[in-house]
């Protein structure tokens, strides 16, 4: 489930750490079946360790832990994966420890001390309940052929409104669907993209290729004032309570959600008028209001 915002959240929550040094990546111990590690996390950890964590960054879905020397360690959460840095939401489902050095290491003598091997670490952590998370080490090159060369489009909050139109504008799919194309543009999913349509009053059943200049500009702000909104509440727990923020923390904007998982509720914009539809599409679930996302 987490999308954008919650994935922002996540990588916000442990931005903090930019400058500790890599001291251990390692599994923890798990009943479940292991997640997914490339190229296996003992060359994870051998590549790692002593290197430091120069910074923290998102792409799309993806937090990135970049280490100096350019090797970014790339954690898809994919349905139910969380980032944390706080106790876990259970010990059982804990993939992935990576601990850091509590102070940055320098030379020695220098002021910022160096870690001897008594130091407190800090831990980053991956839990992941459904276990469908992957977890992989790359060097600069390979992060540049493998997802950066036409794999993984534009940031969804930072394209520009030109681009976002010519990229997702030549789908012939229906909008809804068109938005959920990472390669079109990154980081909107199923959640996200209902409640943007609405937003914009479009219909999701639309064809992209279909989509008026003006709907092209209502979409393109509701895009970037939902996605916005969402991050400033740190993302949306859903009813099962799976996601969480860095510091195993509920988000807060599943309270102001206007359509998602409110089938049969009155929509709030229309005073009622109609009913929340739930609808498939592409095997996902679009939530909509016949009343207020007329075709036109």
């Amino acid at each position: 489930m987490p999308e954008l915002p919650e994935v922002e959240t996540m990588r916000r929550g442990i931005a903090h750490l930019v400058g500790r040094e890599f001291v251990a990546v390692r599994r923890t111990p798990s009943p479940r079946k292991p997640i997914l590690v490339r190229p296996g996390i003992a060359a994870i950890h051998r590549r790692l360790k002593g290197r430091t964590l120069a910074a923290v960054e998102r792409l799309g879905k993806r937090v990135v832990l970049r280490a100096d020397n350019g090797d970014r360690l790339v954690i898809e959460p994919r349905m139910t994966g969380l980032v944390l840095i706080g106790q876990p939401p259970t010990r059982e489902h804990l993939r992935l420890q990576i601990e850091l050095a509590a102070f940055r290491s320098g030379r020695e003598g220098a002021a910022t001390g160096s870690r001897m091997g008594s130091d407190p670490v800090d831990c980053i952590l991956f839990w992941d309940s459904r276990g469908l998370g992957v977890v992989t080490l790359l060097s600069a090159d390979e992060y540049e052929q493998k997802l950066l060369r036409g794999k993984i489009g534009p940031d969804a909050i930072e394209i520009a409104a030109d681009d976002f139109c010519a990229r997702v504008g030549k789908s012939r799919t229906p909008v809804k669907v068109a938005l959920l194309d990472q390669a079109r543009v990154a980081g909107i999913g199923n959640l996200y993209a209902s409640e943007m349509l609405h937003v914009a009053r479009i219909d999701p059943r639309l064809p992209a290729s279909r989509l008026s200049p003006a709907q092209w500009q209502r979409l393109y702000r509701a895009m970037r004032d939902v996605l916005n909104a969402a991050i400033r509440f740190e993302g949306s727990t859903l009813a099962d309570g799976t996601y969480r923020n860095a510091l195993n923390e509920p988000g807060g904007y599943q309270n102001h959600h206007r359509v998602y998982d409110r089938a049969g509720k009155a929509c709030r914009r229309c005073r009622g008028q109609s009913a929340i539809v739930r609808i498939v599409q592409a095997q996902r679930s679009t939530f909509w209001c016949p009343c207020c996302q007329k075709k036109r």
